[in-house]
């Protein structure tokens, strides 16, 4: 879709589907990333999408610090056990994880996985 084309949609359409159309589109121009949507437990994956939101999640024995990472047809948690932050983690950041997805209280995570931040345009 054109620039213009993508202006003139954003007029017309729900800002929260225009920009679920624009990740998911990335998703399918990249060759080694999958929609998250169709990804299953125990799959080890490679993930793009742009960061929601992001959380330090203290347990009783260590920090967890989480990021949820949506990619336009769903979303999963990103998991880093023993971490209290990291530098460039953020909301509104783009950023391409590998790793195995697991399924914890009925949602898709992450513990642990190897990431790339990506500039945002």
């Amino acid at each position: 879709m054109t620039k213009v084309g993508t202006w003139l949609r954003q007029l017309t359409t729900d800002q929260d589907q225009v920009e679920a159309e624009i990740l998911s589109s990335e998703v399918e121009a990249n060759d080694e990333a999958r929609a998250a949507g169709v990804c299953c437990q125990g799959e080890k994956v490679t993930l793009l999408g742009r960061l929601r939101s992001v959380d330090l999640r203290p347990t009783d024995s260590l920090p967890a610090f989480t990021a949820e990472l949506y990619d336009g047809t769903d979303a999963v948690e990103l998991i880093w056990l023993g971490r209290r932050s990291i530098r460039g983690i953020e909301p509104g950041r783009t950023l391409k994880a590998r790793g195995r997805i697991a399924v914890r209280n009925g949602a898709k995570v992450m513990y642990n996985p190897e990431y790339e931040l990506h500039t945002n345009s």
